[in-house]
Formats: structure tokens, C-alpha cells, sequence
């Protein structure tokens, strides 16, 4: 039993941590809740992200009109098993989470990293997949995403982060940005009991060095999106620094059957900044 109750009344801020035993020998840690009787939403998290990272203002609107799982890959988190490689091997991993959960159709959501790993489910499992969100994303060989340059990289690869990280890498230089910054932190942070453990710097580096091999510059390697046949919504913010917004609309061009958002003043951690717009337009999108 994974502990799952159907029915239950919950949110980011209250969603227990349930873990499950896959057929790997990992153990995996996730949150389930929202509305039963839906085609599940599974969302991959970003470079070094948790449970505990996924706002509740973005997640809490999606879980009004459909069930949502966030989880922990193998080794991240509270989850246990060895860490993936390559973001291959995390679409292997998500697979097998899902299939340990027993799905047989999904709605894939990645933000950042979680949208490469996303475009790796989909490719080695269509079937499964419905409709995609990729958000703050980039394709495979796309432009400048062969590793950061140097502030950027100094803040992602930080061994402690603090608030002033999270507000340079996901949020414009702006007074409005910054201010829906300071929120999003406080969001993140109000859930006190029962908290996701921190992803290890072994994490970290094994992330870093997935990244930067599928940020290879290889034009030849965008062939593959065409493959990707669901319904799939890009979306970013207008000058994103961590994953150049210019890839967005690589994904959106070479995608057969995507549709671009893009979000003014507004970094990689768009969809923190504009938490309400966006579950909005998700929500719209996911019940076409």
C-alpha cells in the first residue's frame, strides 16, 4: 500500500509524503491529491528541486480540477536508489514510477530540467502520454545551453542556497519581479511539518552534468521533437537565464503540435511569478 486516500481534501501545504517501493529497488517519495477520477498530472521538478518546491498557488488550482503527483526521482529528496545519469535514465525512472502507480495514461508536467526529462518520456513512451507542459525548458542540441555562464552558475551551484539564489536564477532584476519573488519564498516556506529532505550535492553535480550533455550545441538532435505527436503548451518568461527563452520557441517550431506563452518581465521562474495566469492557462489547455 502506498498510503493513498481517494477523496481526501488536501494541498501542497497539507499533502503527506507517501512513498512506494518500485520494481528497481528504489524507494520513491511523492505527494497524490486533487481531483479523483482525472487523467493524473505527474510534474518533474527543476535542477536541484523537491517536493517542497512546487508553489502552492501554481499546484493547488491544477489539483481543484485534477489529481497531481509530485515526486522525488531515484535518490532525490526522500527518495532512495541510485541516482540517474543522464536525463534518459530520469525518463527510465519516471517511467517506472508511473508504472509502479499503476497509470496508464498521464499529463506530463516539467519545469526546467523536469521539461528535458519529460521530452525523454514521451519519446520512449507516447502511449502513456496525453498532453505536455513544458515550462522554462529547452530541446536537446538547442542554443546556449551547454552549461551557464559565470554569475548564474556561481548561484546554481551554490552548496547552500538561500533566498537571494532562488530570487537571481528564477526572477527578473526587476522591483515587480523581485517582489513576486519574496512571495513565491514565503509560499514555499509557510509548510513547516512533514518536509522533503534537501537534494544532496551529489544530486546537484549528477544534474549539472546531465544538463550540460543535453545542452551539446547539435541542431541535428532537434529531428527528434518531431516525433512528439501530443499537445503540448511551451511557456517561459521573456528573458530566462538559466534556459535562454530562445529555446522555447525552438521547441514551439519544431513541435508538431505546440502552442508558445511567453510571460513579460519575467525569468525561469515564470510560472512562480505568475502562479494564478498559469494554472489558468494549464487548466484551460489540459481540459481541450
Amino acid at each position: 500500500m502506498d498510503g493513498y486516500r481517494k477523496g481526501t481534501s488536501v494541498s501542497q501545504y497539507t499533502a503527506p509524503n507517501l512513498r512506494i517501493d518500485g520494481p528497481n529497488g528504489s524507494t520513491y517519495a511523492y505527494r497524490r491529491f486533487g481531483r479523483t477520477g482525472t487523467t493524473p498530472v505527474i510534474f518533474l521538478q527543476h535542477f536541484r528541486g523537491n517536493l517542497d518546491g512546487w508553489d502552492p498557488d501554481l499546484v493547488d488550482p491544477i489539483s481543484a480540477e485534477r489529481e497531481v503527483v509530485l515526486y522525488d526521482p531515484s535518490g532525490i529528496g526522500l527518495s532512495t536508489g541510485a541516482i540517474p545519469d543522464t536525463f534518459r535514465d530520469f525518463a527510465r525512472d519516471a517511467l517506472t514510477f508511473i508504472d509502479t502507480l499503476g497509470f496508464t495514461q498521464v499529463d506530463i508536467f516539467g519545469f526546467s530540467i523536469g521539461g528535458m526529462i519529460a521530452q525523454e518520456v514521451a519519446l520512449q513512451r507516447p502511449a502513456l502520454i496525453r498532453r505536455l507542459i513544458l515550462a522554462g525548458t529547452g530541446p536537446e542540441g538547442g542554443r546556449n545551453m551547454h552549461g551557464w555562464t559565470d554569475i548564474p552558475r556561481a548561484h546554481a551551484m551554490k552548496d547552500e542556497q538561500g533566498a537571494e539564489d532562488i530570487l537571481y536564477l528564477f526572477f527578473a532584476p526587476t522591483p515587480d519581479s523581485q517582489a513576486k519573488g519574496g512571495e513565491f519564498v514565503g509560499r514555499i516556506f509557510t509548510r513547516t511539518d512533514d518536509r522533503d529532505a534537501l537534494p544532496s550535492l551529489a544530486v546537484r553535480d549528477a544534474q549539472a552534468a546531465a544538463a550540460i550533455e543535453w545542452g551539446i550545441k547539435d541542431y541535428s538532435r532537434l529531428a527528434r521533437l518531431e516525433n512528439i505527436l501530443q499537445p503540448t503548451l511551451v511557456a517561459n518568461g521573456d528573458n530566462d537565464i538559466m534556459v535562454p527563452t530562445e529555446n522555447s520557441y525552438l521547441l514551439a517550431g519544431h513541435l508538431p503540435n505546440a502552442r508558445l506563452s511567453i510571460y513579460p518581465n519575467a525569468n525561469h521562474g515564470f510560472l512562480f511569478q505568475y502562479p494564478t495566469e498559469f494554472a489558468a492557462e494549464v487548466n484551460a489547455f489540459l481540459s481541450e
